[in-house]
């Protein structure tokens, strides 16, 4: 393996040493053990009392939200919950919020969580794949404009609309089904979308508008319209979907692809920041939805190389990179105190251990892990 470029940072370098990435992926999956002893507590609660510093971490993890009996059938694997502190909400009253806003207590449960970047300071919405009786309220999380939180866990744009969805499992993989399908595959038909049971809301109709294969992505990028299914649907909803083609599940993308994973990045990037034809929607950097099939392993690999390329200054392509300087970022105020000292100076560490803050289990496995350094190495010696 040929010697990474001179202008690479150390802290990207370091990631092709095996024993470093061992050990700076066994701290955080230490860190991410205590996580998920808070959750399960969290779950277990009143039965068992416990000491006021686990309290406070149990409080900070919870998800009795999503491990509630009444709404594990909305969850597409049971082990896979989203905290209550950063949860999406899709509102019986027309908005997209936080679970610890007010309204909150009238909305619909969303296996989602809104998740800042550390880095790049980019919001999106972390989701699973849709379920077919989950696929409803997806819609609506893009059909709803976003509703302002009193809460200070995530500052969210108030107002500002989803534009861009982005997945990164195909609908099937490996002879399962990993995502449901909610647009039609072709511009000759309609797709009615039916409401969760006891949701008294209207279905969507959905068509797909246009839909085009970027080689170069390896992306399969499609427009696609819906409605209220009712006598009066007003204006349709325009978003764009971006389907990743080339991420196996439980890996990474092979070595050929790694050039075609930038690639697409940065096009949503682009894809993001261009307000579709008569939309209403005008904010120059909407939140995003992204998913996988769980919405942890990819999706936060996703998110984290987002974040670094954006604050490298690497993100367009347009002409060779001005690399940025990383911004200094304050200290973490989760309950499991700082990081250990020999990896709290690396980026990829801390904005992975950021996004396991707000959702579980991000950036799942080491191979995750390692690509990111491998993609950023590639950005910089990137000369398009």
């Amino acid at each position: 393996m040929s010697p990474p470029p001179a202008s690479v940072p150390e802290w990207i370098a370091a990631g092709r040493s095996e024993e470093y990435l061992y050990n700076a992926f066994t701290a955080l999956s230490n860190r991410e053990r205590q996580r998920s002893y808070s959750r399960m507590m969290s779950l277990k609660r009143p039965v068992r009392a416990l000491p006021q510093d686990q309290n406070e971490a149990t409080n900070h993890f919870s998800v009795t939200i999503g491990g509630s009996p009444d709404n594990q059938w909305a969850n597409r694997y049971s082990n896979i919950m989203p905290y209550n502190r950063t949860r999406v909400v899709i509102s019986r009253q027309g908005g997209c919020t936080l679970d610890n806003d007010d309204r909150a207590e009238r909305g619909r449960y969303f296996n989602g969580n809104w998740v800042r970047e550390l880095y790049g300071g980019k919001l999106w919405i972390a989701t699973q794949a849709p379920l077919e009786e989950t696929s409803h309220s997806f819609l609506s999380a893009i059909a709803q404009p976003i509703m302002a939180s009193s809460s200070s866990a995530v500052d969210l744009p108030a107002g500002s609309r989803i534009r861009t969805v982005v997945q990164l499992t195909l609908n099937h993989e490996s002879g399962r089904q990993k995502a449901h399908s909610y647009f039609p595959s072709d511009m000759r038909t309609m797709m009615r979308v039916l409401p969760e049971p006891a949701c008294d809301v209207p279905a969507f109709r959905v068509a797909l508008l246009e839909q085009k294969v970027i080689k170069k992505a390896n992306c399969l990028q499609s427009k696609v319209s819906f409605v209220p299914d009712v006598a009066n649907p007003g204006e349709p909803i325009v978003f764009t979907h971006m389907l990743y083609m080339a991420w196996p599940d439980h890996g990474v993308p092979e070595g050929e692809d790694l050039a075609s994973l930038l690639e697409f990045i940065r096009l949503v990037d682009r894809v993001n920041q261009t307000p579709s034809p008569g939309s209403s929607n005008d904010d120059p950097e909407p939140p995003a939805i992204i998913n996988c099939s769980a919405g942890i392993g990819r999706t936060g690999t996703f998110i984290a190389l987002s974040s670094l390329l954006r604050a490298l200054g690497l993100m367009s392509t347009s002409s060779q990179p001005t690399v940025k300087q990383i911004p200094p970022v304050p200290a973490s105020q989760s309950p499991l105190g700082p990081l250990p000292k020999e990896i709290q100076d690396d980026p990829v560490v801390k904005e992975i251990d950021n996004l396991r803050e707000q959702r579980p289990r991000m950036v799942e496995r080491i191979e995750q892990a390692a690509l990111i350094y491998e993609i950023l190495e590639l950005a910089f010696s990137d000369k398009r």
